[in-house]
């Protein structure tokens, strides 16, 4: 009997080729489609989904391509209750990362789940990244394709979810993955990148947070790190740490938002070396080369998904916090934003960048 693998087929290549990956290596492959927006477009919400009726029928042709089983499952409320969450972090001053989110409760928790129903041995996604296993323990590993390596986004996977996952991507380069649909001539072999955050229309998030939040949303505050008033912002939840355009002033040399102060509905702005910082607090953590952190240890840290990974110490404390340290400055931490800590190619762990109080707010 063929090992059953379910794989989240998104209507994209990188999904399809993944599928393509597990037929050629034995598998019996179950395609599933996560169905979680109405449209690409909708008039009403303004909002761009992810995963449309378009998507789907993609997916669809490539599973019949493969000559796979295929399954459409509509996760809409649980996604809805994802944006949700996205809005509610930038009305408590924070910048959020909804794909992290997205894949530790729909793409290996539901999926996971589905896995289960249909007593499949393994899950997969055509994410760029690896896990290996050393010992008893699972690794998560950096994607070969360094330009496309999505381990950053996966820092939240457990022990379970790692054991049962696999990466067909985790050693091809996005040419070839592009090259091996355009053999096979499938149906997505064209098709263009998905954007960033899939269901914010032209990443435009204020609208969103006008149609969810409105009410909630007045105008503040606008201040230096000294404290002086320069003006008035339309809403605090319209702006993110580093933002240099759209806040309002001219001072002459370029200004950035340093912090974001939600009770007091503030933003404050100040200059390049005042956004510059050697430190952060996190927690929320999740380990994966081990269980727990009981002493300081040397990694290189990551603080947003395109930013290089640069050398710290993290020091724990408390029960679920680490305190890091950046051995050179680094440019707009962000509140919100996951840190996540490699030792070369392989996730030693991360967690979620908490608010650091400023005297000026």
């Amino acid at each position: 009997m063929k090992t059953k693998v379910v794989v989240a087929m998104s209507g994209g290549v990188d999904s399809s080729v993944a599928a393509h990956f597990l037929v050629e290596q034995g598998y019996e492959v179950i395609g599933l489609f996560m169905r979680l927006g109405i449209d690409k477009y909708d008039a009403t919400t303004r909002t761009k989904a992810c995963c449309s009726l378009e998507d789907a029928n993609d997916a669809r042709v490539v599973a019949d391509q493969l000559g796979i089983q295929f399954h459409v499952l509509n996760f809409k409320d649980a996604f809805n209750r994802i944006i949700d969450t996205f809005c509610t972090e930038y009305l408590n001053g924070r910048t959020p990362n909804p794909c992290i989110l997205c894949n530790q409760e729909l793409k290996f928790g539901k999926l996971l789940d589905f896995a289960r129903m249909l007593n499949a041995d393994f899950i997969a996604t055509g994410h760029y990244a690896r896990v290996e296993k050393v010992k008893d323990r699972y690794l998560l590993k950096k994607g070969i394709d360094v330009r496309k390596d999505q381990s950053y986004v996966l820092f939240s996977l457990n022990q379970e979810q790692l054991a049962r996952t696999l990466f067909p991507l985790g050693t091809a380069t996005k040419e070839s993955v592009r090259q091996v649909a355009r053999n096979l001539n499938l149906k997505t072999k064209d098709k263009p990148e998905s954007q960033d955050i899939c269901f914010v229309l032209d990443n435009n998030y204020h609208t969103l947070l006008h149609e969810r939040f409105n009410d909630l949303i007045t105008p503040g505050i606008l201040k230096d790190t000294g404290g002086n008033i320069l003006g008035m912002h339309p809403g605090a939840p319209f702006f993110t740490i580093g933002q240099r355009k759209g806040l309002g002033v001219a001072l002459g040399t370029p200004r950035y938002v340093i912090d974001i102060n939600p009770q007091e509905n503030t933003v404050v702005i100040g200059t390049d070396d005042e956004l510059m910082e050697n430190e952060l607090s996190a927690s929320a953590l999740n380990w994966i080369s081990f269980d727990s952190l009981h002493s300081p240890i040397e990694v290189q840290a990551k603080i947003r998904y395109k930013h290089l990974p640069a050398p710290a110490t993290i020091n724990p404390y408390g029960t679920d916090k680490v305190h890091v340290v950046f051995r050179e400055p680094q440019k707009a931490i962000t509140p919100g934003q996951a840190v996540v800590f490699y030792d070369n190619d392989t996730v030693v762990g991360g967690g979620w960048i908490e608010r650091k109080n400023r005297e000026a707010v």
